[in-house]
């Protein structure tokens, strides 16, 4: 039988997690913004839900002064890694991925905009849903932090061998080379978390050129590495 003390305890840990249910909510929202259609929120939502629930009958106040300090990189965490196991970019994948991205470069600079999936299937010689699917991947991934994006491909043995602070140093000489508008972007979207759309409205920027600084950035970043 269940004594009242363990039941009082088990009342108490639901409580906390119920408090903070908004804010994990909250949280599954931001991410959704910045991800595409296909992603649901509600299994974001679910999967932090679960997660707070169970840091919450683990927490002990007495090494953690605050819940919300101690769960919100792991409710985060596991929401992401959620995406990762919906294995997103296969090694096909990312050989199509490299290819769009390189054809949307070459398309940008005789038309001044992106090609549609249409245009790439064509250029590529694939099937329309094939280049959709590719694209939805790649955009998935970018919201990822950076370190899974310089590790994911066949770069991450090269990668992994390097110390952490070593490829610190690298990330900032990297930036270094970019004007202070184009850090803003970098700074913008993986530390404050903004969406394309919410940098483009404070810079004056198309969501498709912050993109394609992004991508530029990650590739300068392997190349010094010599990935």
């Amino acid at each position: 039988m269940i004594s009242a003390y363990t039941q009082d305890i088990k009342h108490k840990e639901d409580e906390l997690a119920i408090q903070y249910l908004p804010a994990v909510k909250a949280m599954a929202f931001r991410l959704k913004e910045r991800l595409p259609s296909s992603i649901d929120y509600m299994d974001l939502s679910a999967i932090g839900t679960e997660e707070l629930i169970k840091l919450a009958r683990r927490y002990d106040e007495k090494l953690n002064d605050s819940f919300w300090g101690y769960a919100k990189k792991r409710v985060y965490g596991a929401m992401l890694d959620y995406l990762r196991s919906l294995d997103i970019l296969s090694r096909a994948s990312r050989k199509l991925v490299k290819a769009i991205d390189y054809a949307v470069e070459e398309h940008r600079l005789t038309n001044e905009e992106e090609p549609t999936d249409a245009q790439l299937a064509e250029m590529l010689d694939e099937t329309e849903e094939k280049i959709h699917d590719a694209r939805i991947a790649s955009t998935i991934y970018t919201v990822m932090p950076l370190h899974d994006q310089l590790q994911v491909g066949d770069e991450g043995a090269a990668l992994a061998l390097i110390e952490k602070e070593e490829l610190v140093a690298v990330i900032k000489k990297v930036l270094s080379g970019y004007n202070e508008r184009e850090q803003l972007i970098i700074q913008f979207y993986y530390f404050e978390e903004l969406t394309l759309r919410e940098i483009s409205e404070i810079l004056d920027i198309t969501e498709s050129r912050i993109s394609q600084i992004h991508k530029s950035v990650i590739h300068k970043i392997k190349e010094s590495v010599g990935a």
